[in-house]
């Protein structure tokens, strides 16, 4: 075989088994959670008829991915993390399978349901820092960047296509759903207890405060990761516009349901289709100029969303805010993973993980906040133009990632907050 050609089949994704039985776990896994998400809104609230109690889904949902998103990733670093996220699929299996018995058996009941909800939240919390830390391990460093892309695709194309198809099956009552669910998750599991992962013995060390903080120290101690999860942190938190499309859709631009709809999914939309893109190309210079770039471009969307009556540029302006957010967050991503030694990427991941559920869910909060003092418009122009204004303040505060030009730091010596050095 030729040199180029078998280079061309290294950088292939699907050159690599092991990543592909990933993606597909992660395809399966988060079809089976949008549509389960769905089911579980519409059977609360049909079973009670208060908005209150929606309300309450999101709340035994973020306390979980908060509180325990630190204990989460010291037990990642710790022991092996496919075996983690296949107990935490397990876990969430068994939750559905057993909401799919009571709702089949017309017993379901409120408090039932979120007790089923938070075990499921709580599986997730534990697995969601090993499943990050599990992709530098699955394929070669020089093609991290796209299967991020990839693993992201994954996502995306879950978000836009699982909600629909569970309203679909949910005609036939929230048991079915969740049990097509339950098929969805036991794929998932099967695959990822098949999958081969290869990763170094950890160094068990005892669960103590410096351990569980360990992956805050680090991050403190590494400009970059610092600059790069606390810029995703603000910038959300003050670019959330997607919480307020019902009063856009209605008041502005005097649409209904289905104009609620494609608003909706156009950042989505946006997001795979350059995440497929971001598969088959390699990001290999000028990586923090693009990156303090696209978070620019996401605040340039809010402001151009904030100020347009027409249903068509609102449309195109959510496309672009979520193309752009996709490449920074890829950008973010493997620019993290690839700083961070395997030894720390549970914690790290951890600290992440808490980053983006505040933003997201403090970002609506906000939106909404300041929409309730200035009304939706003013709140949307004033996310934007924050966003702007951090971009701008972070590309001063951390001069180091502003120049940086290749996502691969280059090799220096790292000491570990526990003492050891990882060159």
């Amino acid at each position: 075989m030729p040199p180029s050609t078998a280079t061309a089949s290294a950088d292939s994704l699907r050159s690599h088994p092991a990543f592909v039985q990933f993606w597909f776990a992660r395809i399966a896994s988060g079809f089976g959670f949008q549509m389960l998400s769905v089911a579980v809104g519409w059977q609360i609230y049909a079973i009670t008829g208060r908005a209150l109690d929606l309300g309450l889904i999101g709340l035994v949902q973020f306390f979980p991915s908060v509180m325990l998103a630190l204990p989460a990733g010291h037990l990642a670093d710790q022991y092996e993390r496919r075996r983690i996220v296949r107990l935490g699929l397990i876990v969430e299996l068994v939750a559905i399978v057993a909401l799919a018995a009571v709702s089949l058996a017309h017993l379901a009941h409120e408090v039932g349901i979120l007790v089923l909800v938070f075990a499921i939240s709580t599986a997730k919390a534990f697995e969601f820092p090993a499943l990050q830390s599990m992709v530098p391990a699955l394929v070669p460093t020089s093609v991290l960047p796209r299967a991020m892309a990839a693993s992201a695709s994954a996502g995306q194309a879950a978000m836009i296509m699982g909600p629909a198809v569970g309203g679909l099956l949910y005609v036939a009552g929230p048991g079915t759903v969740y049990a097509v669910c339950g098929l969805l998750y036991l794929i998932a599991t099967v695959l990822m207890g098949r999958l081969r992962y290869e990763q170094s013995p950890p160094r068990r060390e005892p669960a103590t405060l410096k351990t569980l903080f360990a992956g805050v120290h680090f991050i403190r101690q590494r400009p970059d990761v610092l600059g790069v999860i606390s810029l995703d942190l603000f910038a959300v938190l003050l670019g959330g516009a997607t919480a307020l499309l019902p009063i856009f859709a209605k008041d502005i631009l005097h649409t209904g349901p289905w104009g609620l709809g494609l608003l909706r999914a156009a950042p989505a939309v946006g997001a795979l289709l350059t995440s497929l893109w971001l598969t088959r190309h390699n990001m290999e210079r000028r990586v923090g100029p693009i990156m303090f770039a696209c978070v620019a471009g996401f605040g340039v969307g809010t402001l151009v969303f904030a100020i347009s009556t027409a249903l068509w540029l609102s449309l195109v302006a959510l496309f672009a805010l979520g193309a752009f957010d996709m490449v920074s967050m890829v950008i973010r991503g493997a620019l993290v993973q690839l700083d961070t030694p395997d030894a720390m990427r549970g914690r790290v991941s951890a600290v992440n993980a808490i980053f983006i559920n505040t933003s997201n869910q403090l970002g609506e909060f906000e939106s909404g906040l300041v929409a309730a003092w200035v009304g939706a418009v003013n709140a949307t122009l004033i996310g934007g133009i924050g966003t702007l204004v951090v971009v701008g303040l972070w590309m001063v505060m951390f001069p180091s990632l502003r120049r940086r030009q290749r996502l691969h730091a280059e090799a220096t010596s790292q000491t570990e907050p526990g003492g050891s050095e990882v060159l």
